[in-house]
């Protein structure tokens, strides 16, 4: 599956950790980071548009995201604000990789499948010539910064189509309070033309954007009042994991969503097909215990055939 291939790559503060996954002869379980903030669309929708030093803050965390995502070879291509959730300590997460794509899957260097949700969607992507999954995901952060200040949409239409043929020649049009900086920012991450479009790494050296924040070993950026482990990436030195524990790429399934309500588990069930894998997934609670009674669970799978953990990339086979 293809989300198991990426979030298997992918160790990072404000990336929705997946711990364990487990598959039986007819299913696949993931189970991840439990999220309790939500989404933070639902924020924006109750409270209307952030201050510039909140909006910075969520924005900050995002890029890093993508920029770790980027080096370890995964593209989001579907990055809105459905799909970026927040801890019970307020931190971003982004989730959903579902519609990822992974650097081997490239054909002569560009991606070709159409996909993500029309509003944050890149418009070369729906040109079917091929596109830089990257350049795609600076795109869908432009319109996730426009969103975060704005509190709507730079460009809606009910019309998809329709909208995809006005974004070149539309001018954006800013809300009066927004800064010098962040017209600057947005313009450069929407710019419908995506070799001259801002890239994410380039956007990491922005004065606007390091703003408040200090550096990893990794070279990420993140918070300076974050708690020491927020702010620390478990991956290798060189921030890249080897290709040899990319797990292989299945088509999606139907996902059944499961949770365990006060525990911090957060499972996904997933009707597979001839070859299945299954990760089991450790999430640390509030307090920082693991007594999650996953062994509970776990032993009501009686036909599991395979399992990959968390803190190692070997799938042990039953």
């Amino acid at each position: 599956m293809r989300e198991v291939s990426a979030m298997r790559r992918l160790n990072h503060p404000n990336i929705v950790r997946l711990h364990e996954v487990m598959a039986t002869k007819s299913k696949i379980y993931l189970v991840m980071e439990h999220a309790k903030g939500g989404e933070l669309f639902s924020r924006i929708f109750r409270q209307g548009p952030l201050k510039e030093a909140v909006a910075r803050r969520y924005f900050q965390q995002l890029v890093s995201a993508l920029h770790f995502c980027h080096s370890n070879g995964v593209a989001h291509r579907d990055v809105k604000l459905e799909n970026l959730l927040l801890d019970q300590e307020g931190n971003l997460k982004v989730s959903d990789f579902g519609l990822s794509a992974l650097t081997e899957q490239l054909k002569d260097g560009l991606l070709h499948t159409a996909c993500g949700t029309p509003a944050y969607t890149a418009p070369e992507v729906i040109r079917r010539k091929g596109y830089d999954g990257t350049k795609a995901d600076a795109w869908s952060c432009g319109i996730i910064l426009f969103v975060l200040l704005a509190g709507f949409l730079p460009f809606d239409d009910a019309n998809i189509a329709m909208m995809y043929r006005k974004i070149p020649w539309k001018e954006l049009e800013f809300p009066p309070w927004f800064s010098r900086p962040i017209r600057w920012i947005i313009s450069r991450l929407l710019n419908p033309n995506p070799d001259t479009r801002i890239t994410i790494e380039a956007l990491m050296q922005v004065g606007w954007l390091k703003k408040s924040f200090t550096s990893t070993p990794h070279g990420d950026l993140n918070l300076s009042t974050q708690n020491n482990h927020f702010n620390i990436c478990m991956t290798p030195r060189d921030g890249k994991l080897d290709s040899s524990m990319a797990a292989p790429v299945m088509n999606a399934f139907d996902i059944i969503s499961l949770s365990s309500g006060g525990g911090g588990i957060v499972s996904e069930g997933i009707d597979g097909g001839t070859v299945l894998f299954l990760m089991e997934v450790k999430v640390i609670s509030s307090d920082g215990d693991f007594n999650l009674y996953w062994e509970e669970m776990r032993a009501g799978l009686q036909d599991l055939v395979s399992v990959w953990y968390d803190d190692g990339p070997e799938i042990a086979e039953k």
